[in-house]
Formats: C-alpha cells, structure tokens, sequence
C-alpha cells in the first residue's frame, strides 16, 4: 500500500473511531467520509462494508482495553488492579457508544472480533486469579464474571436513568466480590424462592 493511501486509511479510520463513539452504530458512512473529508466511494475502497469497518473499530478498542488489562497484571495490588480494569470497561462504554453496541453481539459473528474478546476474558481470569490468590475477592469470582460484569454495572446505570452513576454501582458491585461475601448460607434467589414456597 502507497504511503498516501495509508495516510488516508489511518485519517479514515481515526474519523470514523470518533463517529461511531459519538453516534454509535446509526452513523452513515457519508457522514464518516464527510468527517475524514474523502469522497464515500475512498471508505469503500479501503473497507468492503459499513459491518466490516466498524468491526475494525472496535477490534482497536478491544486491544487498546486488552493492552491497559496486561499492564495491571504487574501491579502490586490484584484487588486495585481488578477494580481498574472493571472501571476502565466501564468508561469505554459510557464513552464510546458502537463499542457498547457492538462488542458483545458482533463478538459471535465476527471471527476477529471473537478472537479479541476471547483475549480480554484470558486477561481477565488472570486478573481474577491474582485477586483470588491474594483473597481479595470470593474464591468463585472468574474473568469471565468480571468482563459480563463490566456491561451489567453500565447497563444498570442505564436503566436507572443515570449513565455518569455507574461509578456507585460499581462500588456496591464490587463490595459483593469481597471473600465475606460468600459466607451466606443461600443466595438471595434460593432464599426468595424458599419464602414464596413456604419452605
């Protein structure tokens, strides 16, 4: 590839990153060329598809949380870096709209995009495991917890009506992956259903 032609691939992609952050999904490809300020028919030229670039997109943002994931692996506190990671995943929601939309649904459809998430839960379960190791947190708490856990907390928020008070609920979350926290009897749900049915 030309250097010029790479130089409009790196523009390309940079505007159509901002785009999606800002628009999700919905914007057009006319409005990313327009953004990137080529013709539309350049996006096509460097990506077959509207699905296509967008899958690029956010496989970036997936290795960009990857990376940051990796770098907590060595810090000296597993609980600390278990609480950054989860609130870093966060953030990349609440500020970057096609990665919230497209990251779990696309992830089984997208052999890239599959490939990558499957690389953010392995960094995760060892995120997981240190904290573990160090009793941090409950002995049954995997990667694979703390990543579904990421889009739950985002997604309460949400539902409150309140995105920006994800930071709360991710402190009551958090709390609960405490080894304390393991030490009921039953779950909540075993416990509601043992009332209902009088047991």
């Amino acid at each position: 590839m030309r250097a010029d032609a790479i130089r409009t691939r790196e523009t390309l992609v940079r505007a159509a990153a901002q785009a999606l952050a800002e628009s999700g999904v919905d914007v057009t490809i006319a409005e990313i060329a327009d953004r990137a300020g080529v013709a539309k028919g350049t996006v096509f030229r460097h990506f077959a598809s509207k699905d296509e670039l967008v899958s690029a997109i956010v496989a970036d943002v997936i290795d960009d949380l990857a990376v940051f994931a990796e770098g907590l692996l060595g810090s000296g506190s597993p609980r600390q870096a278990l609480l950054d990671f989860i609130a870093a995943g966060i953030a990349l929601q609440a500020r970057d709209r096609a990665f919230c939309q497209v990251a779990a649904s696309a992830a089984g459809k997208d052999p890239t995009l599959r490939g990558k998430t499957v690389r953010l839960r392995e960094i995760a379960e060892l995120l997981a495991q240190r904290a573990r190791a160090s009793r941090d947190v409950r002995s049954d708490i995997t990667g694979l917890d703390v990543v579904s856990l990421m889009t739950g907390i985002y997604q309460a928020a949400l539902a409150a009506g309140d995105p920006d008070g994800w930071r709360r609920y991710l402190v009551l979350v958090f709390e609960g992956l405490s080894p304390s926290a393991s030490t009921l009897a039953r779950s909540p749900g075993d416990t509601a259903a043992s009332a209902h049915s009088g047991g």
